[in-house]
């Protein structure tokens, strides 16, 4: 947020908002919010992406014990129960983590209407013109073109969505893959 300090007097200070500072030649979009089920979506995707290699623990202990079954060494059933249940809870809970995000008020933020402005330097997030935020590529961990949208990671389940939809013109979105391409995202096609 772009925030100063004018004197008032008597060594006194009055902290004063000051317009966030843009660049003419950045890419800049239309309001937009993320909805809460998009965010849900992501993240879930994001979690199957990042550990789908726990289901074959299931998948192990299932085997095993339809090997013991087979041989009538420890003949039983609630293995199979257990296993299922607990790959279930597993996934549930993280599902049900996400969802509570959208639910509380210090993620409210998340979900509020910005605008964008994209250079080769940084991501301007502005709620207005006096309030924002700074993002810069090199917090930028890894972006994907996906077929209706950019995705900007930043770390685990952390995220910048931009759908198409937002961009003002094919022009923009030329620009921004000519961005993800020169900072090394996104491959050329």
């Amino acid at each position: 947020m772009a925030k100063g300090y004018s004197s008032q007097g008597q060594g006194q200070q009055k902290r004063v908002q000051q317009p966030i500072p843009s660049n003419p030649l950045a890419i800049k979009t239309k309001k937009f919010a993320l909805e809460k089920n998009k965010f849900i979506t992501l993240n879930m995707l994001q979690f199957v992406r990042k550990q789908w290699y726990w289901g074959f623990v299931p998948l192990a202990l299932i085997l095993i014990n339809a090997i013991v079954n087979i041989t009538k060494v420890y003949p039983n059933y609630w293995i199979y129960v257990i296993t299922v249940l607990g790959a279930l809870a597993y996934v549930a809970f993280w599902a049900i983590q996400f969802t509570g995000v959208t639910q509380l008020e210090q993620y409210k933020q998340l979900f509020q209407k910005y605008r964008y402005e994209i250079d080769s330097r940084q991501v301007l997030m502005k709620l207005n013109d006096t309030e924002g935020g700074i993002i810069k590529w090199d917090m930028i961990k890894t972006a994907r073109k996906e077929k209706d949208a950019y995705v900007l990671d930043m770390g685990q389940y952390q995220f910048i969505y931009l759908p198409f939809t937002v961009f003002n013109n094919d022009n923009d979105k030329k620009l921004m893959d000519r961005i993800l391409r020169d900072k090394g995202y996104i491959s050329a096609e």
